[in-house]
């Protein structure tokens, strides 16, 4: 028998022709793009509130640790694990501060803001400082020719020309004040452009206020830097458990 000439061809795969028949039609970024802001505002809120938030430093009173325009990412969850440590730098908000956004505020201009001032963009929404931990629960704290005593003993820590995080010593004596247990005595490192613990107007802080610890500078780039606590040997730990018995702020002395 002669062969017709006819040439058979197998057939294409079948896979290869269900995948052009259903190939999905091509999405545009900007057709995405509303979807994407919403994860990452979804995201920014939910690092805001749990875990990690980023500060705008707005005043000097941290100079010359931290600048003016400086932004550090602060951890919310590591004082749920352990207690605040003399030397740690946190922030922690004002009692009674009132929110700073008006009342009638639109909800997409609340919901930018929130974003804004979760990625350290902008103020946050209540009235935040950043100090420095001096005194803990029961600590008996004072200032004596520029040098910070606690319980008696001399704080080792010096402006920025001896090594140290000062910027230069505050020599306007101080104390003593007893910290009440539960309460934290917060200095600035800028001592005398510092509104901290030592004045009424902010006094020691309740640790139900402290926001978390402020472990890294982010910006800008040039001064990128982690925040470690910084080292009081043995004056690291807090004052005897019976110092702290029912103490309450003292008046400082004459």
């Amino acid at each position: 028998m002669t062969s017709t000439g006819t040439s058979w061809s197998s057939p294409p795969p079948t896979g290869a022709v269900d995948s052009e028949r259903k190939a999905p039609p091509q999405r545009s970024f900007f057709a995405e793009l509303p979807v994407l802001m919403v994860v990452a505002f979804v995201l920014a809120l939910l690092l805001k509130t749990f875990l990690i938030q980023a500060f705008f430093i707005p005043s000097a009173s941290m100079e010359p640790t931290l600048l003016v325009g400086d932004r550090v990412l602060v951890n919310k969850v590591v004082y749920d694990l352990r207690e605040p440590r003399r030397g740690e730098v946190v922030v922690f908000s004002e009692s009674g501060a009132a929110p700073l956004a008006a009342t009638d505020e639109g909800l997409v201009r609340r919901a930018l803001r929130g974003l804004a001032s979760g990625l350290g963009l902008g103020p946050s929404g209540e009235k935040d400082f950043i100090k420095r931990i001096i005194g803990l629960p029961g600590d008996r704290v004072a200032m004596r020719d520029g040098v910070v005593m606690i319980n008696g003993e001399p704080l080792p820590e010096a402006p920025t020309t001896e090594g140290g995080y000062l910027s230069e010593r505050d020599l306007t004596d101080f104390g003593p004040v007893r910290v009440p247990q539960g309460h934290y005595f917060m200095m600035g490192d800028n001592r005398p452009n510092s509104s901290d613990s030592r004045f009424p107007s902010l006094g020691t802080i309740p640790a139900e206020q402290v926001v978390g610890r402020a472990f890294v500078l982010i910006w800008p780039l040039g001064r990128l830097d982690t925040l470690s606590g910084a080292d009081y040997g043995d004056l690291a730990a807090g004052a005897p458990a019976q110092l702290g018995a029912g103490a309450a702020v003292a008046a400082p002395a004459a």
